[in-house]
């Protein structure tokens, strides 16, 4: 059997004003992002776990509950979730790095909330998050840059929503 080969593009935002929002869903779409302040092993595993599930996330399954909460105890490490009257639709993990950068490590809505706008919503938001975190975390520099990568295995519009936010792609690879 023969490998299918998984494209990775690498890709960020140099500058806040790279950041090209998407509509925000009308009031009466009940949609709001709410950040997680307490961290949370159960939820942080399961966001993950849900939405992940048809994308091929596999490389946080194996974590036992002490490796999820040390995680998202990490100064920096945030989860925003998204909420369409209430229920959860998706969530993205940023992660703070050295020298002013922030990961996208993880966007994602669950398999029902694709499809409706809400995942530019929650991109554009999550990018802004990612831009302004120094102000939630004393001691923390201004964000320099704002990166992400997706591969060929994500849902089949994840790369151009990062396209139409404006992160521009800075690297890519192929592997079997």
């Amino acid at each position: 059997m023969t490998a299918t080969p998984v494209t990775t593009w690498y890709l960020e935002q140099a500058a806040p004003d790279d950041l090209r929002p998407a509509a925000v869903p009308a009031a009466d779409a009940g949609v709001r992002i709410v950040r997680a302040e307490v961290p949370s092993a159960e939820l942080g595993r399961f966001l993950y776990t849900t939405v992940g599930a048809d994308v091929s996330w596999t490389d946080r399954l194996p974590w036992p509950r002490t490796r999820w909460q040390s995680h998202l105890e990490r100064p920096g490490c945030e989860i925003w979730v998204a909420y369409e009257h209430g229920t959860p639709a998706g969530f993205v993990e940023l992660d703070a790095q050295d020298e002013g950068a922030v990961e996208i490590a993880y966007f994602g809505l669950l398999p029902d909330f694709r499809g409706r706008g809400i995942g530019g919503h929650l991109l554009s938001y999550g990018a802004a998050r990612a831009w302004d975190l120094d102000g939630r975390w004393a001691g923390r520099p201004p964000t320099k840059r704002v990166w992400v990568h997706t591969c060929s295995l994500d849902g089949p519009h994840a790369l151009a929503n990062y396209r139409r936010r404006g992160f521009r792609v800075t690297r890519t690879t192929v592997s079997q």
